[in-house]
């Protein structure tokens, strides 16, 4: 398991590089035909592996009620991100791996709740929710690519 959270933490700062250098103004921009923005994505996969390891484990995510309900799927941006906030995504993006990974030495996610995904992926356990996770933010850098060139 340790290879996969190294996985994560290795994609999150190459995420994090790639926007380096970005204004706040690109960061919110929304580019026409898409519906969301660059720190709109990167919140999202931090609410996203908080839902699938925490939540359908049945113990309390590590960001606020509000973050999830800003940036869980279905949602879209509904106000420009400050910098302070944009400072407190990316220090969670960054940081929450090594708590989750601190958490899964502890053995805390012992009661998961199966779940089917969007694209019909069925999990069963942690370690589904840890991989499935990578997958997608794999499909979250793909966009966040692409969000960059119509931005820059």
């Amino acid at each position: 398991m340790n290879l996969h959270i190294d996985k994560l933490k290795k994609s999150r700062i190459l995420t994090l590089k790639l926007i380096e250098g970005l204004t706040i103004e690109q960061l919110n921009k929304i580019p026409t035909g898409f519906s969301n923005n660059i720190i709109w994505n990167i919140a999202h996969l931090v609410v996203t592996q908080q839902l699938l390891c925490y939540k359908l484990s049945g113990i309390e995510c590590k960001v606020s009620k509000e973050m999830i309900t800003e940036f869980q799927k279905g949602a879209a941006p509904s106000y420009n991100i400050s910098e302070e906030e944009i400072q407190t995504i990316k220090k969670h993006f960054i940081e929450l791996p090594t708590i989750f990974e601190e958490d899964l030495e502890k053995g805390i996610f012992t009661n998961y709740h199966e779940y089917k995904t969007s694209v019909d992926v069925t999990l069963k356990n942690i370690e589904d929710a840890v991989i499935f996770n990578l997958f997608h933010e794999g499909i979250h850098l793909g966009i966040i690519l692409q969000l960059k060139k119509l931005v820059s």
